[in-house]
């Protein structure tokens, strides 16, 4: 049974948060330049591949597991885009949970693997920069992308 999920973002109608749990996500680009997207089944929204961090794994292992978990792909961590825990980001599911953000976003390249959609997402593709507007994307995986081709100095503190 797949979990649906509403995210808020500086909404005050949004309920409060009763889980607070440690997510990595990865900013994956191929030899084009072209990001990494899934359309993930429990929002129809395009975002970066990325979970829930297992107990006994560092971030960095989060963020390969869930890319490899997620699209097929072996990847190798190559820096960090940002880090992600804006109270005023909620994500309320169907089940219950509602949590705050705690996401840390890393940069990867490709070592292996080859495409594969998982039971978490409905589409899977690599998007050139000049199409991301094209997609839904919600406002704080955008803001990751955004940071990501900002080619920012230092990571986002945020």
């Amino acid at each position: 049974m797949n979990v649906a999920r509403a995210e808020y973002y500086d909404d005050p109608q949004a309920p409060k948060p009763n889980s607070l749990v440690v997510a990595a996500s990865a900013v994956v680009t191929d030899d084009s330049g072209r990001i990494l997207l899934q359309r993930r089944g429990d929002s129809g929204n395009y975002a970066l591949p990325g979970g829930t961090m297992d107990l006994g794994e560092s971030l960095p292992q989060t963020a390969v597991r869930e890319v490899r978990e997620e699209t097929g792909l072996e990847v190798e961590i190559t820096g960090v885009v940002g880090t992600y825990t804006d109270p005023g980001h909620v994500i309320a599911y169907t089940d219950g949970e509602v949590r705050q953000q705690f996401n840390i976003c890393f940069t990867a390249r490709v070592t292996g693997g080859s495409l594969a959609i998982s039971d978490e997402s409905t589409d899977l593709r690599f998007v050139a920069v000049g199409q991301l507007d094209d997609l839904p994307i919600h406002h704080t995986q955008r803001l990751r992308l955004d940071h990501f081709l900002d080619h920012r100095e230092h990571p986002y503190l945020g």
